[in-house]
């Protein structure tokens, strides 16, 4: 079973969304499905609005869509990308 490193962009829909709100159920939803080794960054974007970088280890078995979807449909979040995804070794 190998294991993927993936960063995933966070967007949401205003600058006044709840950050940690946000990050606390991205955490539990991805971990219900299997994502391990969860880290977020704050990146400001443009004009007050920050993104939510999400760093974790994905079983490469499982289809990505996984991850934007469950991310997506989180209250206050205005889309959810795959910036970043590589075949993790050790």
């Amino acid at each position: 079973m190998a294991i993927a490193a993936i960063i995933v962009k966070i967007m949401p829909d205003s600058p006044q969304a709840n950050l940690e709100a946000i990050k606390k159920s991205a955490k539990a939803l991805l971990e219900q499905e299997g994502a391990k080794n969860i880290s977020f960054e704050e990146r400001p974007i443009a004009f007050g609005l920050i993104a939510v970088m999400m760093k974790m280890a994905w079983q490469e078995e499982k289809d990505t869509s996984i991850v934007e979807d469950k991310l997506a449909a989180i209250e206050h979040v205005s889309s959810a990308t795959i910036e970043d995804y590589r075949r993790a070794f050790g």
